[in-house]
């Protein structure tokens, strides 16, 4: 839980929203399958806060940098704060339920 000051003095508490960050190589062997993957876990979970990112752009590039990811594809979920709360990397996917786990917890 995290909080807040609303403007009238009073403390406003939110859930923590965690965020699922897919880095991989659009044009690569693995590309399609993260793809179906996204367009399946997006279909059963709803995941508010989804983003893939291609490591082939800057953005996708210094996010991988940020966190010291080295294999590809790579599967994150970061907290509100930035901080990793379970990284997957290389060709095994996880399970689209423990990633949804991982991501309401």
């Amino acid at each position: 839980m995290t909080y807040s000051k609303d403007f009238s003095g009073h403390v406003c508490y939110t859930e923590a929203i965690m965020k699922v960050l897919i880095l991989y190589r659009p044009d690569s062997e693995h590309g399609r399958l993260i793809e179906d993957f996204i367009h399946e876990f997006q279909e059963r979970h709803q995941p508010a806060h989804l983003e893939a990112l291609s490591i082939d752009t800057r953005d996708g590039s210094a996010t991988a940098a940020l966190y010291d990811i080295m294999q590809y594809p790579a599967i994150l979920v970061v907290q509100a704060d930035g901080g990793v709360q379970k990284v997957w990397q290389g060709d095994s996917l996880p399970l689209m339920d423990e990633v949804a786990a991982y991501a309401t917890a």
